[in-house]
Parts: structure tokens; C-alpha cells; sequence
């Protein structure tokens, strides 16, 4: 066993976890750090290691929503077991439009925008984005509450009081959707319409759907989790439809590439648990705003050092 390829492949699972679940882009990231970092790999072998590695960032979620997610739990009563199918037929359903666009296009977006520049864009607009929505829904919550002072406010800015509240609090406690109970068919397919945005790398999977959530209305909260959600079936789909390309080209991995591929995986599992939990922790009290402002700065970075080498 190689162990600086090991090595190189842990490096590859640490950005994998966190750059899957923050919005800042995975696949940017892990492209970008192709540039300085590269494994000795087959072509073939690394282009199905960069989706393959996602398994081991989506079992994370697996493992925290457990309970949220298994409908077949002892502890759920009939009409919690309902409202679990209904969200898994949520989640299946929105990741439809992002299927049925991004699995023919795989193999020319691969082909044709993958370079640093593509991605840069990406990252600058959609950190740019990223402000102002968040800017935006931060004013007009302050305006409605302004309006609201001299009267009862409606039920879900009853506690604490609006004046209590920071602006990103208040921004999503005068969000439409509260909770992912609230998340109706409409949003959810708005969501998944979002997603397709993410197949040009640079943008984010999860920096996409959390745009759309915010736009259509959702807490950051119920976005973020709803996101985490979406991964399931998009990056099982992925990963699955990656591999069998991979073997059906005649490709056979070796014991090194196995290992790579295992490690990659163990280590984006881990550090994804870390992540996911801090996120969720982050957005109760804050608003997106520092992944813009990352995202843009990191866009600038890129361009200027690929301009000059």
C-alpha cells in the first residue's frame, strides 16, 4: 500500500465532507484541489472516485436523520409514519427535474466544464446570490414587522417578540414554511428545479436548493435539512450511475485504487457527521451570508491564480 496516496486520498475526503453539505460547492472544490493535489490514478478511475466519493458524505445523513427518516419506526404513531412517506415522496419527486436533465448531459458537462474559470464564475455569482437574497428577505421581514408592531403579530412571530429578534431571525421567523411538515408539493418541486442549477461545477447541489428554499419561502432550517434530504436518491443515483459506466468500460480497479476509493469514503463519512451538525447548528442563529462572502473571495482567488499561471 501506497500510504502518501492514502494519504492524498483522506486530504480528498476531508474537502468531500465538508464541502458537500456547506454551500460553497463540493465538486469546485474537489476539481480546484486536482490542480495541486493529484493521485496516481487512472483517468477513468479518478473521474468515478470524484461522484463515488459522495457515498460516504450521504451515509452521514443517514446516520443523524435516522430516526427522522425511517418510517417504519416503533416510536412514530400512524400519522407520523404518514408524514414520513409523504417527505420521502417529497424528496423523490423533486429530485426528478435534476434526473431527467443532468443524466444526459453527465458526460458533455464533464467534458466541457470542468475548467477553473467555469468554476470561479459559478462560485462569484452564486456567492453574490447568496447576499442578496439573504439581504432582501432580512428588509422585508423588517418592514412587515414594522407594519405588524401596532397589532397582534401573526402566530409565528408570537415568541419571542420581533424587536427581540436579530435580522436573520427575524427573517426566517417571518418565513411561509416553519417546518419541513409545512414544505407543500409546490416548494418541494420548486426545490428540485433549483437542483438542476447544481450540474454546472462551481454552483453547489446544496448551495442551489438552499437559494431556491429562501426564495420560495422556507426557514434556513428547513431548507438546510430538506437539502440533506435531497442528497439521498441524487447522489446514490449518482454514485450508482458513475460506477456501472465505470465497470462497463471495461474498467477494473486495483487493490490501491480500491483502497483510495475506500478511504476517500471512510473520511468524507466522518468529517460529514461534523459538518451537517454544525451547519444545522450554524443557520439557527445566522443567516448565508459568510458562503457568499467565501464563495466570491475564493471565485476571485481562483481566477487570478489561474490568470497568471
Amino acid at each position: 500500500m501506497d500510504l502518501i496516496e492514502l494519504a492524498k486520498a483522506a486530504v480528498f475526503g476531508v474537502v468531500e465532507g465538508v464541502t458537500e453539505w456547506l454551500p460553497i460547492s463540493s465538486t469546485g472544490h474537489m476539481l480546484l484541489l486536482n490542480q495541486f493535489l493529484t493521485m496516481d490514478v487512472s483517468e477513468e478511475f479518478w473521474n468515478m472516485f470524484l461522484v463515488v466519493i459522495q457515498l460516504g458524505a450521504i451515509l452521514a445523513v443517514c446516520v443523524i436523520f435516522f430516526g427522522r427518516l425511517n418510517p417504519f419506526s416503533r416510536k412514530k404513531d400512524r400519522g407520523q409514519r404518514r408524514e414520513t412517506w409523504a417527505l420521502w415522496a417529497k424528496t423523490v419527486v423533486a429530485c426528478l427535474p435534476a434526473a431527467v436533465i443532468g443524466i444526459p448531459l453527465d458526460d458533455w458537462m464533464e467534458a466541457n466544464l470542468g475548467s477553473p474559470f467555469v468554476i470561479a464564475a459559478a462560485l462569484i455569482v452564486y456567492g453574490v446570490a447568496f447576499i442578496v437574497i439573504e439581504t432582501a428577505r432580512e428588509r422585508r421581514a423588517e418592514r412587515v414587522a414594522a407594519e405588524l408592531a401596532a397589532r397582534p403579530a401573526p402566530r409565528h412571530l408570537a415568541a419571542p417578540e420581533p424587536a427581540a429578534l436579530s435580522r436573520s431571525e427575524l427573517a426566517d421567523a417571518g418565513a411561509r414554511v416553519q417546518s419541513l411538515e409545512e414544505l407543500d408539493w409546490k416548494t418541494a418541486i420548486g426545490i428540485g428545479l433549483f437542483q438542476v442549477l447544481s450540474i454546472v461545477p462551481g454552483t453547489s447541489r446544496s448551495g442551489s436548493t438552499i437559494i431556491g428554499g429562501l426564495i420560495l419561502g422556507c426557514k434556513r432550517t428547513v431548507v438546510a435539512e430538506f437539502t440533506f434530504f435531497l442528497a439521498i436518491p441524487v447522489m446514490v443515483g449518482a454514485s450508482g450511475l458513475r460506477l456501472v459506466k465505470y465497470l462497463l468500460a471495461g474498467n477494473v480497479p486495483t487493490t490501491m485504487e480500491l483502497a483510495v476509493l475506500g478511504t476517500g469514503c471512510v473520511v468524507a463519512f466522518v468529517v460529514s457527521l461534523a459538518v451537517i451538525r454544525f451547519l444545522m447548528d450554524f443557520v439557527r442563529r445566522h443567516d448565508f451570508k459568510p458562503f457568499g462572502w467565501y464563495r466570491i473571495a475564493l471565485g476571485v482567488a481562483v481566477i487570478a491564480w489561474f490568470a497568471l499561471h
